[in-house]
């Protein structure tokens, strides 16, 4: 949801009257974020959303048509942290590479003062895990669990200024087997409340950023159900022409712990920082993008790097 098309300036009574729906709709969202607590792994380490996957102009949805997008991701990590944070003993290798394509058809109706779009995001994953203290080696490809949103909203309050909002739905489609450290999919449901803004001023500066709090239902084959997590990507850039340079990167916080068969599992929560260089080229119809981060402040999780290409072709 990045390259914009933006007719004009607004006028002052309909910013106001858009600001209000808006307002309205992000205090619904706002009602799934509350569940906070003072201290911050989900199960296999991992999550339905890999993070940092947004970057530039992700909160301005862009004007109606049809907008294929191709993700290619490489993440590589040869550690893991526990709940302290310390690197855990024995060999540990991680190693992550996926393509994902997402299929954005925003159409011309309106609802609450903003456009409608619908999306849904299809990943292939290939994973091999090697963790020696634990007597594992599993290496598998195969369809991940799929993304849908039923209802995107974006809306454009002025000519800087642009919010999306949305409810998505991972669907546990993906390949899965409980032997299998490996597996695409993850075998249970998750729901997640996004809420996306971009910020572009008129010499170019952008600030971008997509909240969303992700709420994950038990895996049947383990009984064992992933705590909620709260993912922020964020992006502050520069337009020059046709190129965008940033930063880029996530911030993830478990907010409840894991359970098994309904109890607890103590000091389970998992948090981590990225960071790096992103870069972007727009041309006509389309733009091309890359970018890296790197893993910080890792808590119940592998700690490593991630290597992104992005293309995007608008028909």
């Amino acid at each position: 949801m990045q390259k914009i098309i933006v007719a004009g300036n607004a006028h002052a009574q309909k910013s106001s009257k858009s600001v209000k729906a808006v307002a309205g709709f992000m205090l619904v969202l706002a009602m799934f974020f509350f569940p906070f607590y003072s201290t911050f792994a989900a199960e296999g380490g991992g999550s339905a959303y890999p993070g940092g996957n947004e970057d530039f102009m992700c909160g301005a949805l862009p004007g109606p048509g049809f907008y294929p997008i191709v993700y290619a991701l490489y993440y590589t990590a040869d550690e893991y942290r526990d709940g302290n944070g310390n690197k855990t003993p024995g060999d540990f290798d991680l190693d992550v590479m996926g393509a994902a394509f997402r299929f954005i058809y925003v159409s011309d109706m309106k609802l609450f003062g903003a456009d409608v779009a619908w999306h849904a995001i299809i990943p292939v994953i290939d994973t091999q895990v090697d963790i020696s203290s634990a007597g594992i080696d599993a290496s598998t490809a195969g369809l991940g669990d799929i993304e849908v949103s039923a209802l995107v909203l974006g809306w454009h309050l002025n000519k800087n200024f642009h919010v999306v909002g949305s409810l998505d739905v991972w669907l546990p489609v993906g390949e899965y087997d409980v032997d299998d450290a490996a597996s695409p999919g993850r075998n249970y449901w998750t729901v997640a409340p996004i809420a996306v803004f971009t910020y572009l001023s008129d010499s170019g500066f952008e600030l971008s950023a997509k909240l969303q709090y992700l709420i994950n239902s038990e895996n049947s084959d383990t009984d064992y159900t992933t705590g909620n997590e709260f993912i922020c990507d964020y992006l502050v850039g520069k337009h020059v022409g046709n190129w965008m340079f940033g930063l880029n990167g996530m911030l993830y916080l478990q907010t409840t712990d894991d359970e098994l068969s309904g109890n607890d599992i103590s000091n389970s929560k998992g948090r981590a920082f990225s960071v790096g260089p992103a870069l972007q080229y727009n041309y006509k119809n389309m733009f091309l993008n890359a970018k890296v981060q790197f893993d910080t402040n890792v808590e119940n999780r592998p700690k490593g790097e991630k290597y992104w290409i992005k293309f995007m072709y608008a028909f």
